[in-house]
Formats: C-alpha cells, structure tokens, sequence
C-alpha cells in the first residue's frame, strides 16, 4: 500500500471510532480490549475490530481496519472530516 500525504500519519483510537461512526458502523459491546464496529447494507454485513490499547494505530493497522470497512484508506482517512 502506498502512503502519501496527509493518509500518512498514524490515528488514535478516537479518531478511528469517529470514522468508522462517519462510515455508518456502530459500536457493538464486546468483552476484552477489542471492540467491535458493524455496519448492515443490503444483507451484507461488515465487523471493524479495533483494539484501542495498539494506539496510536500503525499503517498496517489502519490498512486492515480500511480492508475490514470496505474502503481505501484514503477514503478511510478522508471520513474523518466528514
């Protein structure tokens, strides 16, 4: 994957949560320090696990964060302005 730009910096765990709100997922109760984010669209169903205590999250994390919410992560980044 390529960085470039602003996509480059690593987020913290609040701004991840803001995105993936802005993305349409909710917040799903979970036991443990992994928490849950789902969003339900025409019967397909997407889970973002984030786990707050690896933040600030790396690129690698917030690739596989971007992979499991369906959008690039320069899209991923671009929904926290939104």
């Amino acid at each position: 994957m390529i960085f470039g730009g602003r996509w480059k910096r690593p987020l913290k765990c609040k701004e991840v949560k803001q995105i993936l709100h802005n993305l349409g997922f909710a917040y799903r109760n979970t036991e443990g320090s992994h928490e849950n984010w789902i969003k339900e669209t025409g019967g397909h169903r997407r889970k973002v696990t984030v786990d707050c205590p690896k933040a600030p999250f790396s690129h690698m994390l917030i690739g596989s964060m971007a992979r499991q919410a369906g959008v690039s992560v320069k899209d991923f980044y671009k929904a926290l302005n939104d």
